[in-house]
């Protein structure tokens, strides 16, 4: 499992949500697969700075003494047009440097007044997309939820900065990692509100069909249908079921079916009373071994291994 140290950095009237949305994710993995996934938290400035809700948090350290970070996180803020006490472009270029860096909220506005998103694709809040682009001509903005672009990524609001999240984590741990993180996130939603779990687990940003494929297999976890019948019903040819899939979630059909009955098979093992058999049986499998086989397979850790700790 690989080891990733981030820098959290700070701006002031930043939001607590997109924090949120950007830090949970990691903390999941963390938490779940036993990851070393470090972060510290710096600040605009080196000062104290306060959230738009009035949460004050101050740095762990100067950014100059920071460890170097795999990841940056810029989250800007409300007062991104105060450049008073701001960081001086050459220490945060320091810390970014080599780095992946994801810039949400105003971020990008953060980025470009220092000249790194020159010549590049960016997004920020759908709020600021004309004034951004008035301000800094030499940025292509886009007005897509989120953007990547070399080793800079950037995007606006919360939901978008969790599926950006969730992105940084598929192309560093693996699409069942990801898949786990944020079925994780969402789950207690999902429940209090009896709503479908898995469609409640997918991005915003995916297209009507593909949620309807989706919604189809969520009600077909115990008994399986096969693509070609699943494509029938969703009134769409299967080839362009399986491009459907691979374009939206870069995955196939049949691998993201088998991610939902594996998901509902953990959230069973962890919080409901039925035995291991009767796991198996809801969620598609023939047996307890051939779930745990598939769940050790997919995953880092799982419910089963866990027990018997």
């Amino acid at each position: 499992m690989r080891s990733i140290h981030v820098s959290i950095f700070l701006c002031d009237a930043f939001s607590n949500m997109v924090l949120a949305c950007l830090l949970e994710p990691l903390r999941v993995v963390r938490d779940q697969t036993g990851a070393d996934i470090r972060w510290n938290i710096l600040t605009d400035g080196d000062r104290a700075v306060t959230s738009s809700s009035g949460l004050s948090v101050s740095p762990e350290m100067p950014i100059a003494d920071s460890p170097k970070p795999d990841l940056v996180i810029i989250i800007g803020g409300d007062a991104f047009r105060d450049v008073k006490g701001m960081t001086p472009t050459r220490n945060l270029g320091q810390l970014m440097q080599g780095a992946t860096v994801i810039a949400a909220d105003t971020g990008a506005w953060v980025l470009a007044r220092g000249g790194f998103l020159n010549a590049r694709k960016a997004t920020l809040h759908w709020q600021l997309l004309e004034e951004f682009a008035e301000e800094f001509p030499k940025v292509e903005v886009l007005p897509d939820r989120h953007v990547q672009d070399g080793r800079f990524w950037s995007c606006g609001s919360a939901a978008a900065a969790l599926d950006l999240m969730l992105l940084f984590i598929r192309d560093r741990f693996g699409a069942p990692i990801a898949f786990d993180a944020g079925a994780m996130f969402l789950h207690d939603n999902a429940r209090r509100h009896g709503a479908s779990y898995p469609d409640q687990a997918l991005s915003q940003a995916v297209s009507p069909r593909l949620k309807r494929v989706v919604v189809l297999m969520s009600e077909a976890l115990e008994t399986t249908q096969s693509i070609p019948l699943l494509a029938e019903q969703a009134n769409i040819s299967e080839r362009s079921l399986r491009r459907l899939f691979w374009a939206e979630l870069q995955t196939t059909p049949g691998r993201y079916y088998l991610l939902l009955r594996l998901a509902r098979a953990r959230e069973l093992l962890r919080y409901s009373d039925l035995s291991t058999d009767q796991v198996a049986l809801r969620c598609g499998f023939a047996n307890t071994t051939t779930l745990t086989r598939s769940l050790r397979k997919n995953f880092a850790t799982d419910p089963l291994r866990d027990q018997q700790v």
